[in-house]
């Protein structure tokens, strides 16, 4: 058991390593934030006796106040570095037999042994965590083992003497194995209870070598953790329960996904409804029957904008149109004014006043009009169809309905597929929402 304590420093050197590159990892894959590094203070009592391996060299063992320090770096929720300093006395006598009943005859009465100082790196195991489907348990059972330096200077009294002989002191390689439990109060504080036996390399902790068995004391302690940084404390984090949530959380989100698009298709078939009512012509005479005050015209009859038989025929117009730029100006002056409902072909009424000062010029003058839907990407290419032909139509049956000449207007739908802007923005795409309107 003759070790070196310098081997130890290198596995701590490189446990840290490891534990900063598994936080970086987390920051960069947007993870939840950790408290990794923490602090504990205790107290406790110090024995020299151990239930695996007996006691040292006198037959008594009395109960020490020792108190420690330590602090530990959680690598994974399941492992960390821990780095424990403690400090007390260890005391011992003669004046009961051994439990086997054997009564040595020691030239040696007592002892106090006082720890100077005693530091070790231990691996700090968590065995379980309390409850699987919850990310911060409240409760875990921990194991730890180590190896660590002891600096300690032993007092001994003869037998048949009161007279104190305190040796040198010395420093020895020690082995912590121990267990605890750990108890979250809050984000940052735990309660530790914890017990470690140290194995000393060497017979003469107890300052009197007879059984030929290497010296042991014993740690038992209670204390306070904190925890340190933001977050919570990945000691404490369950990965499973992590996983569970995740999934839970996606299928939440696929269902609300799949009610949604339940909810678009129902409204997309009421909006193909409500356009097939509003523009139905039973009779085909190009007057929607929501307008038409003469239903059921024979096919071809020639009507008004009313859906009538016109009484005169319309004079023949053989001189070539001319149309002004006061023309022009009534047109963009009703295009620049026609809106429509969002997603629907329900001209909105701020549009009347300039469509009927077109519907007055092509009264007027016998003008043809060409009506040309279009949209932006947004949305399916066969709504955009529908949508842009419906808008033209609505807005030729609306001119009808104030005297023009259905057989003058055509209206047609091109969809998304005549852009004058870029859909890329949302000012591109509200001027790919359009109807234009083309005299002739």
């Amino acid at each position: 058991m003759k070790l070196n304590f310098l081997k130890i420093f290198p596995v701590a050197i490189a446990g840290l390593m490891i534990g900063n590159h598994a936080e970086a990892q987390e920051t960069m894959g947007m993870k939840p934030s950790f408290k990794t590094w923490s602090i504990g203070l205790n107290g406790g009592a110090l024995t020299g006796v151990s239930p695996l391996g007996g006691q040292n060299d006198f037959s008594n063992w009395k109960s020490s106040l020792g108190y420690g320090l330590y602090i530990k770096k959680q690598i994974t929720p399941g492992f960390a570095l821990r780095l424990d300093g403690v400090r007390g006395k260890v005391k011992g006598d003669n004046s009961e037999p051994f439990n086997d009943g054997t009564v040595m005859a020691s030239p040696v009465a007592s002892y106090e042994t006082d720890l100077r100082y005693s530091a070790s790196l231990s691996a700090q195991v968590n065995m379980i965590n309390w409850s699987m489907f919850s990310q911060s348990n409240n409760a875990q059972l921990y194991a730890l083992a180590g190896g660590g330096l002891v600096n300690y200077k032993t007092t001994m009294v003869p037998t048949g003497s009161t007279t104190e002989i305190t040796g040198d002191a010395v420093n020895k390689f020690v082995v912590p194995v121990g267990v605890g439990a750990k108890f979250r109060l809050s984000e940052g504080v735990n309660f530790d209870l914890g017990w470690t036996i140290n194995f000393v390399d060497g017979d003469e902790f107890d300052g009197y070598a007879a059984r030929g068995n290497n010296d042991k004391y014993n740690y038992a302690y209670a204390g306070l953790e904190f925890a340190l940084g933001g977050g919570k404390q990945l000691a404490f984090y369950s990965p499973v329960a992590a996983t569970y949530q995740e999934a839970l959380a996606a299928k939440n989100t696929a269902n609300a996904l799949k009610s949604d698009l339940d909810a678009q298709k129902a409204e997309n078939a009421k909006l193909r409804t409500e356009m097939s009512d509003l523009l139905k012509d039973s009779d085909g005479d190009g007057v929607a029957d929501k307008l038409d005050k003469c239903p059921n015209t024979p096919k071809g009859t020639v009507v008004d904008g009313a859906g009538c038989p016109l009484k005169v025929p319309a004079p023949q117009v053989t001189e070539r149109v001319i149309v002004t730029e006061a023309d022009r100006k009534v047109v963009k002056d009703a295009i620049s004014n026609l809106e429509f409902d969002l997603g629907k072909a329900t001209i909105r009424s701020k549009s009347y006043e300039t469509l009927n000062r077109v519907a007055a010029l092509l009264v007027e003058k016998n003008f043809s009009l060409k009506l040309a839907g279009h949209t932006d990407i947004t949305g399916s290419r066969e709504l955009n169809l529908r949508l842009s032909k419906e808008r033209a139509e609505a807005v030729k049956a609306y001119l009808v309905s104030q005297g023009a000449n259905a057989s003058r207007i055509e209206a047609t739908g091109y969809g998304p597929d005549q852009p004058i802007a870029s859909n890329k923005t949302a000012e591109g795409r509200q001027q790919n929402r359009r109807v234009e309107f083309t005299l002739y």
